[in-house]
Parts: C-alpha cells; sequence; structure tokens
C-alpha cells in the first residue's frame, strides 16, 4: 500500500513537471509580456529594463527552475490584464468555482445514482424507459443550450431564478460562500443544475449498464439460492461492486466538472476561475492562462489520486494483490 501510494506521488509529480513545462512555453512563445505591458510606443531601454526585472534576458534553463519554484509557491506573477498578482486573483474566483462544482457533483450522483439502480432494476418499466431517453437527451444536448433553454423557461417565462451573476455572498477569512444567503442559493440553482445535466445522466447510464452486469454474475445467482432478500442482493451485493467503476468516472468528472465549467460560467457570467480564463484568453493574459493550467492539472492530479486511494475502501480484495508477495500467485 505504501509502496502504491509513493509510487502514484512520484507519477503526479512528473506530470506536474510537464504542465509546468508547457505552462512555461506558453510565457516563452505565445505573445511578448514586455510589449504588452508597455505598448508599441515604449522606448527600447524600457523594454530592456522590463526584460531584466522579469527575468527574460537569463537563459531558458534558469527561467525554467525559477517558473516551477515560483508555481510551486503559488506565484505566477502580474496579470498582464489588470495589473494585479495572479495567485490573488485565483484565490478570489475559486470559491465561487468550487461552490458550483462541487453543488453539480452533489446533484449528478443524487440523483443519477438513484436513478440509475431504479432502471436496472425495473429496466421493462416504462418510467425506466422514459429516463432512459431522457438521459440521451441530457447527454446528446450541449451545455450551453440547456443553461440557455433553463434561462428562457425559469428566469424569462416563470421568473422565479435570476440568470446571472452569484448574488450575496459572505467571507468567511479569504473563503467567500453563496452557501449562507437566500439570493446565493437562488443564484446557484440553474447554473448547477446545468453543470451537473451531463454527469447525472452520465451516471444514471453507467450504473445502470454495471448494476445489469452484476446482477447476470454467477455470486449473485448463488446469493438469491441461498434465499438472501432482494434488498440484501441489490443493495448489499450488487450495488457495491457496482461502484468501482462509478468511482473512476466520478473522480475523473470531479475534475472535468471543474476545468470545463467553462462554459457555463460564462452563460450564467459566474464569477469563477473559468470566466477569469475566458477573459484572460481574449487578451493573451498569459500569466493569469498558465496559472489556470497548473491549478486544473493539480486539481485533476490530487482527484486521481484520492480515487485511487478509494479503490481499496471500496474493494478490499485490492489490498490483498497488493500485499501478496511477489512470485507467489
Amino acid at each position: 500500500m505504501f509502496a502504491f501510494i509513493v509510487r502514484r506521488l512520484l507519477q503526479s509529480v512528473a506530470v506536474m513537471l510537464t504542465v509546468a513545462l508547457l505552462a512555461f512555453v506558453m510565457f516563452q512563445y505565445v505573445g511578448d509580456p514586455v510589449t504588452i505591458m508597455l505598448g508599441q510606443d515604449a522606448t527600447d531601454l524600457d523594454r530592456a529594463r522590463l526584460r531584466q526585472e522579469l527575468g527574460l534576458n537569463k537563459p531558458v534553463v534558469v527561467q525554467f527552475y525559477h517558473f516551477v519554484v515560483n508555481a510551486a509557491q503559488g506565484e505566477f506573477g502580474l496579470s498582464l490584464r489588470q495589473g494585479q498578482k495572479v495567485s490573488t486573483l485565483l484565490r478570489d474566483r475559486l470559491p465561487a468555482t468550487l461552490e458550483l462544482s462541487l453543488s453539480a457533483a452533489v446533484i449528478a450522483l443524487s440523483v443519477g445514482l438513484p436513478l440509475g439502480v431504479y432502471t436496472a432494476l425495473k429496466r421493462n418499466g416504462k418510467l425506466s424507459q422514459a429516463l432512459l431517453a431522457l438521459s440521451l437527451l441530457g447527454v446528446s444536448l450541449p451545455t450551453f443550450l440547456i443553461g440557455i433553454l433553463l434561462i428562457l423557461v425559469f428566469s424569462v417565462l416563470l421568473g422565479w431564478l435570476p440568470s446571472y451573476g452569484r448574488g450575496d455572498v459572505i467571507q468567511l477569512g479569504f473563503w467567500s460562500t453563496g452557501f449562507l444567503t437566500r439570493t446565493g442559493w437562488s443564484h446557484l440553482i440553474l447554473p448547477a443544475v446545468t453543470l451537473s445535466f451531463f454527469q447525472m445522466t452520465l451516471v444514471l447510464r453507467l450504473v445502470r449498464s454495471e448494476m445489469l452486469e452484476v446482477l447476470r454474475t454467477d455470486y449473485i445467482k448463488f446469493a438469491r439460492a441461498r434465499g438472501l432478500t432482494k434488498r440484501a442482493i441489490h443493495f448489499g451485493h450488487a450495488l457495491k461492486n457496482t461502484l468501482v467503476p462509478v468511482i473512476t468516472i466520478m473522480g475523473l468528472q470531479l475534475g472535468g466538472i471543474i476545468a470545463f465549467a467553462i462554459v457555463t460560467e460564462t452563460v450564467f457570467q459566474w464569477p469563477g476561475m473559468g470566466l477569469l480564463f475566458i477573459q484572460a484568453v481574449q487578451f493573451a493574459d498569459i500569466p493569469v492562462m498558465a496559472a489556470y493550467l497548473c491549478l486544473i492539472s493539480l486539481i485533476f492530479v490530487v482527484i486521481n489520486l484520492l480515487v485511487d486511494l478509494l479503490y481499496f475502501v471500496v474493494d478490499p480484495r485490492l489490498n490483498a494483490g497488493l500485499d501478496k508477495p511477489a512470485g507467489r500467485h
């Protein structure tokens, strides 16, 4: 187990160094930060002075080393568009993105998991067929269209929910949250449902498929022969073995929700990191783009590591496989 964790940590470090290299290449070859910061009318002396202050006149290897050291400390310099520290901008936007992403993940799991189990156990029922047809719609429609349709129905036609913004937030130290205000909840509902819709239908179809596969296995037939109740068979045996692939997908999807909340944040003007990244792309704000790339990669790496560890909680047989001495089968 310990060797497995160490191996995963080393792989994570290698991945982050690769991402840091890509982000560093963006600094080097995408636009000229000196021209962006000083403009076209700057003198050669001003350009040379700024290049020295930014360390751009040093060897590339030295620049990359300083970039990795600063990135490990969460420092990516100043935003070329806003003139503020990139770490400050990300810190201010991170709570909004995590609040939206975690809400979407909770909705996807709490709705998709029981519906997946229901459609597997009642696979010939009319409601199950209707849910499967709806899930195809959720998989097929793009996120921005789902968001626009929800805005049209619940904001424009019915007037029940706001269509943009985050609402009132409360500061808890450096962290801001809308969970403690009424307007915060009302502003969160539409973007959270929009962001969760694809993941919800994905979980539903995955759980249904895996559940049907598990229900056909020999040990489920043996459990029925022993006279176990349907509840014990379905939830004590079948569902538990169904959760391993679900954990894998949802772990990756959680990272995807955070990384690709860009579309939802743009549609609803949600003040998170995704909207900040879109604005950075439009302005070629390389420090913000590089910092976003590194942060999202770190989130993916951490989530994948946690998913690997959750395997051992869900399926104890993996522990036995790791503890078995080499050469013994």
